[in-house]
Order: structure tokens, then C-alpha cells, then sequence
């Protein structure tokens, strides 16, 4: 048995108004393809343009190891040079990954490829980030510490996108003090048997190929993985529930720097109590259901 997903809607492009109508206000996914045609970025972002203007840019890399209790929060698992990491894409699968790089800081002209658009929520103009990864390469299933509205601008390949909502959480074997479910879950094709839970999860899915932009509600948990080599953009807005808000302040200052002080107390034994506690909750909630 495969996931519970059905396919996230697709619209042409949208207007500010349905948009906030349709998909905003009832905190619904979206894909938009065609809403950044206009941008130069729409024609110039690819890999070969990426190595151009950022060739000599060392970039932080991440694959899919599980956590370990000595590496902090977003710490790399390797570093190299933006043109050696692109063709490393190209050559070939690859588990890495680069996720939040900062553009703005990192490479200010690329800022001039792409607007800040108008979908009536107030973006954090600071905070525009690229994600690029290899074939095969994924996301273990998180939510972002600041339960933001993101939207998600994809260039060059293709990427597939599960999201689920917070409300499905108790299916999704969450490791306590964290924002990740188990890591030794694949999503892309989970094993029921071993992760009953998961069948009761519904969620959404879809592709994103260029040009493609989507929307993830505030909060959502998202798995991404790369069919094709490729990278993307997000832009993204603080959440207006003030559940979510008060969540992500948490997260920032309490959550985060609790964790780092237990992996430090006590070492791999709090990483692997995490772990078999996300079993035995979501084990209890599912029989409470």
C-alpha cells in the first residue's frame, strides 16, 4: 500500500484575490505554472549560469546521514566550489544537497534576475534562499523552524514535493524536540508494514518542473526529492495564525537550544531515545484514533 496523497491543485497563474480566496485563507497547497515568466531568472537560472556567476563560491553540502548528537543544528557534511558542485550534478546521482543558501548575501546580483512578487503577504525581503540537489538526492520530511508560508519556485529538472498538513502530524512518527519525522522513513516508498501509521496520513503530492512555483501553507511538512538534478527558490512569509506564530518563537529560542544542550549532556543515547519515543507516540495516538 502506498501513501494516502492526492494531487496538489494546479492553476495557470492566479490573481492576488484568488489567491488569498482559494488557497491562502483555507491554508490549501498550489501549484502556479506560470506566474514568473517575466522574470529574467526565468530564462537565465539554470546549472551552467549558476557555475558562471557563482563558480568560485564555496557552498555547504548535506546528504542523507542520519543525525548525529556532535553536529549542530545545519551543520554542513561537506563543503566545495560552486562550479566542482555542478558538475558533480551533472555527472551523475548524487546525495548532495545545498539548502538555504543565501543569495542576497552569498550573490547579490542574482537579486536583479527575479521580483519580489504580490500575493497580498508581506515576504521577508532578507530571506530569499536556493535549494539545488542531485538525482535522487532528498529532504527527510520537515516542517521549517518558523512555520512560514513558503512559496517555492522551481528552475531547471524536475522535483517531487509531498506535503502534509500539521493536523496529520500524529501519523508521521515526529521525533520529539525536533522538526523531522524518522529519518529511516522513505517517503518516496515507504514501508507500511514497518510504518503502519503512515496509511492514515493524508497528504499531497506533486512534480515541479521549471518555472513552476508552489505554494506550501504555514507549517506544512514537506519531503522533496530530486528526480532530476535541479534547484529552487523560496521566498516566505511569517505565519499569521497566532498558534503557528507562537509555535515558531518557541522553536527559535527554546526548542532549538534545548536540543543542542541534550545532544551535548547526553551524547547519541538522547538521539536514540528521540527516536524510539517517535514510535511509541505515534503508536499510542493511532490507538486512540
Amino acid at each position: 500500500m502506498k501513501l494516502n496523497l492526492e494531487q496538489i491543485p494546479r492553476e495557470k497563474t492566479l490573481s492576488k484575490k484568488e489567491f488569498i480566496q482559494k488557497y491562502f485563507k483555507p491554508q490549501k497547497p498550489v501549484v502556479i505554472e506560470r506566474f514568473i515568466e517575466d522574470w529574467p531568472a526565468y530564462s537565465k537560472w539554470n546549472l551552467d549560469y549558476m557555475k558562471e556567476i557563482a563558480g568560485d563560491k564555496e557552498v555547504p553540502l548535506y546528504d542523507d546521514r542520519p543525525v548525529k548528537h556532535d553536529e549542530g543544528f545545519n551543520e554542513p557534511h561537506a563543503k566545495m566550489k560552486m562550479a566542482d558542485y555542478v558538475e558533480l550534478l551533472k555527472s551523475g546521482p548524487t546525495k548532495y544537497r545545498i539548502f538555504l543558501w543565501n543569495i542576497l548575501k552569498e550573490v547579490p546580483e542574482l537579486q536583479k534576475d527575479f521580483s519580489y512578487p504580490d500575493f497580498g503577504l508581506r515576504l521577508m525581503k532578507g530571506l530569499p534562499m536556493l535549494f539545488f540537489g542531485g538525482e535522487d538526492s532528498y529532504t527527510f520530511m520537515h516542517y521549517d523552524i518558523d512555520l512560514a508560508n513558503i512559496f517555492h519556485f522551481h528552475f531547471e529538472g524536475k522535483k517531487q514535493c509531498i506535503l502534509y498538513s500539521q493536523s496529520e502530524t500524529k501519523f508521521l512518527y515526529k521525533i520529539p524536540h525536533s522538526l523531522i519525522t524518522r529519518e529511516d522513513i522513505d517517503f518516496a516508498d515507504p514501508d507500511i508494514e514497518k510504518w503502519p501509521a503512515l496509511k492514515h496520513a493524508k497528504g499531497h503530492v506533486t512534480n515541479l518542473e521549471h518555472g513552476n512555483v508552489l505554494y506550501i501553507p504555514e507549517g506544512y511538512w514537506h519531503h522533496m526529492k530530486y528526480i532530476t538534478p535541479g534547484f529552487s527558490m523560496s521566498l516566505r512569509s511569517i505565519p499569521r495564525k497566532p498558534k503557528n506564530f507562537g509555535q515558531a518563537v518557541y522553536n527559535i529560542f527554546v526548542m532549538r537550544h534545548f536540543d543542542n544542550l541534550m545532544r551535548k549532556l547526553k551524547g547519541q543515547e538522547w538521539i536514540d531515545w528521540k527516536n524510539e519515543k517517535a514510535v511509541e507516540r505515534t503508536q499510542k495516538l493511532l490507538l486512540q484514533e
